[in-house]
């Protein structure tokens, strides 16, 4: 029996690659300013 490796959560998803996730860490704040220097349309999910 096979068990698909990717099951898609939106809560999940935004609760771990989010835009408040990433504004918490220090590390997660260097990503967004990295890609805002870059002009990303998108910061986060």
């Amino acid at each position: 029996m096979r068990v698909t490796t990717y099951r898609p959560k939106k809560k999940k998803r935004k609760r771990t690659h989010g835009f408040i996730k990433r504004s918490k860490t220090a590390s997660g704040r260097k990503i967004l300013k990295k890609r805002r220097t870059k002009k990303r349309a998108r910061l986060s999910v």
